[in-house]
């Protein structure tokens, strides 16, 4: 388990329908006026292009955190490590600094967007990461085997010996599992996702071992779960599913894998909204 001190959270953002350019324009401003754009060139006015919108409302996570949590803009600093981490330094109502502080780390994978967020004692909140990847071949229609070939360089040959043998929805399960992890881990110590750091790392879930170069590397928890989402397709409602795994460097002696599948241990720390939950709150950042 984490150490104390330590409270992990998930927020799940389900892009369940489309957008209007009015409400683009409701989510472009808001992040301007509470994240200056200027800090941030990637932040561009495109409201014909749906990653925009996502990155856009994937951005005003950290906010709907705080307003859940009851604590004032003004009352919050935005801080950003060396290596690109981001973490909130709480202030009291007199302005005097806390001990303790939030780190996240926002992640987004076509329909659902997610902060994953740990509370603790200054900095150290901030190696956490999250990693989202939707359980599907892409490109749409070709075999699991031709997705497999295209993504197994990412893989070293253990995971890829784990996975081949095994039937296609096994085969896609532990591929996108395994690269998800990956994900969150570099997310999580905020390194790039780049094919040559994916293939230094290897992920022996049975035996709870993660290693880098052959070095095992202790004292992370990886909690993966599946997230289904509905989303509207025209007049239809399609479901789609999510393989995600937040990491956190704990600091204990060894590794921890903890899967999550019942919706009662899920909802413990993962919560999930929809666009209309978002733009319920966005008028009351300010009030």
């Amino acid at each position: 388990m984490a150490q104390p001190g330590f409270n992990i959270m998930v927020w799940m953002l389900t892009m369940n329908r489309g957008y209007s350019t009015a409400e683009y324009d409701v989510v472009y401003h808001a992040v301007g006026e509470c994240f200056p754009l200027k800090d941030a060139p990637e932040m561009k006015y495109e409201p014909n292009n749906p990653d925009s919108f996502r990155m856009l409302a994937t951005r005003l996570l950290p906010l709907l955190l705080m307003f859940k949590g009851r604590v004032p803009r003004g009352h919050w600093i935005d801080h950003v490590t060396k290596r690109g981490k981001h973490w909130i330094e709480l202030v009291g109502y007199l302005g005097e600094r806390t001990p303790y502080g939030v780190g996240y780390h926002l992640s987004f994978k076509n329909s659902l967007c997610g902060i994953a967020i740990a509370q603790g004692q200054s900095e150290a909140v901030a190696n956490i990461g999250l990693g989202i990847k939707q359980i599907k071949v892409e490109p749409d229609g070709i075999l699991v085997e031709e997705y497999f070939s295209r993504l197994h360089h990412k893989l070293t040959l253990f995971e890829i010996n784990s996975i081949l043998g095994n039937t296609d929805d096994v085969v896609l399960k532990r591929l996108n599992m395994i690269l998800t992890l990956k994900e969150a881990y570099l997310n999580a110590v905020g390194s790039p996702l780049s094919t040559e750091l994916f293939s230094r790392m290897e992920f022996d879930i049975p035996n709870q071992r993660v290693s880098g170069d052959g070095n095992d590397l202790p004292g992370w928890e990886f909690r993966i779960f599946v997230a289904s989402v509905g989303v509207a397709r025209g007049s239809k409602i399609v479901e789609e599913q999510y393989e995600c795994a937040c990491a956190m460097f704990t600091g204990a002696s060894e590794t921890r894998f903890i899967f999550h599948d019942t919706s009662e241990s899920l909802s413990k720390w993962v919560h999930f909204g929809n666009l209309d939950d978002l733009f319920s709150i966005i008028p009351q950042f300010h009030s």
